[in-house]
C-alpha cells in the first residue's frame, strides 16, 4: 500500500514539475519575443500606394530596429518612421545631414550633382503625366541628424517634400524582408 501511495505521490510531483516547466518556458518566449519586437525588429503593413512600385498597399515588411544603433542612415535606404504619433511611413531616404536637394525636368540633383534612380524606371516608364517628380528645390542644407526622404510615387507621396526633413530619432528601422504576399517574398534592398 505504501508503494501506492508513494506512485501516487511521485506521478502528481512530475504533473506539478511539468507544469511549472510549461508556464517557465511561456513566459521566457513571451518575454524574448517582448525583447525581440520592442528593440531588434518588428514588423510593418504598408497602407496607400506613395511607394509603388517598391512597395504595394498591404504589404507586410520587417523592419530592422538595430541598423541606425550602430550606423547612420545611407542613401537610398528604405526605412520606418514615425510621421505622427498615430502614423509611421514607408519612404526611401533620398537626403543626408548637410544635403542640399532640386528636382529640375524629372532629374535629382544632390548637391548640385546628378544622381540616378535606378528604383524608378519602371514607374516613369508607366506615368503618363508631365513629369513622374516635379521640379522642387529644398532651400536649406538637410539639417544634421535628419534625412530627406520621398515616396517612389512621386506624384501621390506625401513626404519631406511636404512634411519637412525626419529626424533620425523617429526613424523606427531599416526595411529588410517583404514577408507579405509569399509570392514577393524576398529581401529589400
Amino acid at each position: 500500500m505504501e508503494d501506492g501511495k508513494r506512485g501516487t505521490a511521485v506521478a502528481e510531483a512530475e504533473k506539478k514539475s511539468e507544469f511549472w516547466g510549461w508556464v517557465k518556458a511561456i513566459a521566457i518566449a513571451l518575454i524574448l519575443a517582448f525583447v525581440v519586437r520592442t528593440f531588434v525588429m518588428t514588423s510593418f503593413e504598408v497602407r496607400g500606394v506613395s511607394m509603388v512600385p517598391t512597395a504595394h498597399d498591404g504589404e507586410r515588411f520587417i523592419v530592422n530596429k538595430l541598423s541606425y544603433q550602430f550606423g547612420e542612415p545611407e542613401r537610398f535606404d528604405l526605412i520606418v518612421f514615425h510621421a505622427t504619433e498615430e502614423d509611421s511611413y514607408i519612404k526611401r531616404v533620398i537626403g543626408l545631414p548637410g544635403d542640399t536637394i532640386r528636382f529640375e525636368d524629372d532629374i535629382l540633383y544632390i548637391n548640385g550633382e546628378q544622381i540616378e534612380e535606378p528604383y524608378l524606371e519602371e514607374a516613369k516608364a508607366a506615368y503618363s503625366g508631365p513629369a513622374y517628380t516635379e521640379d522642387y528645390s529644398f532651400e536649406e542644407t538637410v539639417p544634421e541628424n535628419h534625412v530627406f526622404v520621398m515616396g517612389d510615387n512621386r506624384p501621390a507621396s506625401l513626404d519631406s517634400r511636404v512634411i519637412g526633413p525626419v529626424n533620425e530619432d523617429e526613424i523606427i528601422g531599416k526595411v529588410g524582408l517583404r514577408f507579405w504576399p509569399v509570392s514577393e517574398f524576398g529581401y529589400m534592398d
